[in-house]
């Protein structure tokens, strides 16, 4: 599919998927040029729903362990691993959208955004690719498929350094089916 020309901006697309648990995630890609394009995986925002779920219950559970012991140091706790949880969760764990870009004569970047604001990055030379392949694992008795890249082995030339899967980061974020 051609891209734009110089000076126009890029075409987008988007497409609507579930992940291997239901959940909806959205494709977003952009075509820069025929040789540069752009693929975001983008999932739903912490929902309050089930962040009120989660404290609820492990101040309700503190609160009860107070009336038994009628220790102050127990709620104290309870906030502070809340608070402490929370933050971790947002910054190491929860991803707000990856992005694949890819530059024909350049290489492959990765990039995971947490719902922190943190951004990690990853950025693979074109000459050490070897090729783009769908995988396929097991995963609570259904088989899921995944794209990974093969990297070449610097060593033997026909054979594989490592194979990097694209999205790692949100690993249960596979596309199961389309949903729209």
């Amino acid at each position: 599919m051609a891209g734009p020309g110089a000076g126009e901006p890029a075409m987008e697309d988007e497409r609507s998927f579930s992940d291997i648990c239901g959940g909806r995630l959205a494709l977003h890609r952009r075509y820069y040029s025929p040789s540069c394009l752009e693929f975001c995986l983008s999932c739903p925002r912490i929902s309050l729903r089930s962040l009120t779920a989660v404290t609820c219950t492990v101040w309700l559970a503190a609160y009860g362990l107070f009336t038994l012991c009628e220790n102050s140091m127990i709620l104290s706790a309870a906030i502070f691993i809340t608070l402490l949880g929370l933050l971790g969760y947002l910054h190491f764990v929860k991803i707000d959208h990856e992005t694949l870009l890819i530059i024909d004569s350049l290489g492959i970047q990765m990039t995971s955004s947490y719902a922190s604001g943190k951004e990690s990055t990853t950025f693979i030379e074109m000459g050490k690719v070897k090729d783009v392949i769908i995988n396929e694992a097991i995963y609570m008795q259904k088989v899921i498929y995944y794209l990974c890249i093969l990297l070449k082995d610097p060593v033997e030339p026909h054979g594989i350094s490592q194979v990097v899967p694209i999205f790692q980061k949100t690993q249960k974020m596979v596309f199961v089916q389309h949903t729209g």
